[in-house]
């Protein structure tokens, strides 16, 4: 059981460059689509602080799906505590980039392409880490109750991709424009 641990931990480890390399590619996925509304709504469609989580959504959701139906019986995963940790992964990435993004270029005033990169790296190591401690630690919630705080991500960026509130979390920083 210890030697599954350990194979878990060290494959969170090193997802965390991987999603962040892949999470990237969604800043630019819209764009080389030709600015396909499907595209669109996975990948980051402009420059809004809304639009540049989606760069952590899908790469995180990916990993962790992929992960549990390769994994699942070999490492003998818990369902209920697995997808419970997907949950608090996707949670905390998704968060984590706006609370990190407004508190730093608000402290200094402007900000910096270098640190608007970075979050998305960090952004994916805070959810992955948490969520791997989740998964390890805490008491799981049902599966459905997981799935449907999944699913009401999911729709939520998918929906406020084509409908957008008018609010600054979703302005376009360059064009001052919402949604597609």
């Amino acid at each position: 059981m210890k030697n599954q641990q350990s194979r878990t931990q060290r494959a969170w480890l090193y997802s965390i460059p991987l999603l962040f390399i892949i999470g990237s590619t969604f800043h630019f996925l819209y764009d080389f689509s030709g600015n396909s509304p499907i595209i669109g709504a996975i990948a980051a469609v402009n420059e809004s602080i809304w639009e540049h989580q989606k760069m952590v959504v899908l790469p995180i959701l990916s990993w962790w799906i992929i992960y549990y139906f390769l994994k699942r019986n070999k490492q003998q995963i818990n369902r209920d505590k697995w997808f419970t940790g997907l949950a608090t992964a996707l949670i905390v990435a998704i968060f984590s980039m706006p609370m990190i993004f407004y508190f730093y270029s608000s402290a200094l005033g402007r900000h910096f392409l270098v640190v608007d990169i970075s979050l998305v790296f960090v952004s994916i190591a805070l959810g992955q880490t948490i969520g791997n401690h989740i998964y390890s630690y805490a008491k799981a919630m049902p599966f459905f109750v997981s799935v449907s705080i999944i699913l009401v991500i999911v729709i939520a960026f998918i929906i406020f991709t084509f409908f957008p509130p008018l609010i600054p979390w979703f302005r376009d920083s360059l064009t001052g424009g919402y949604g597609i």
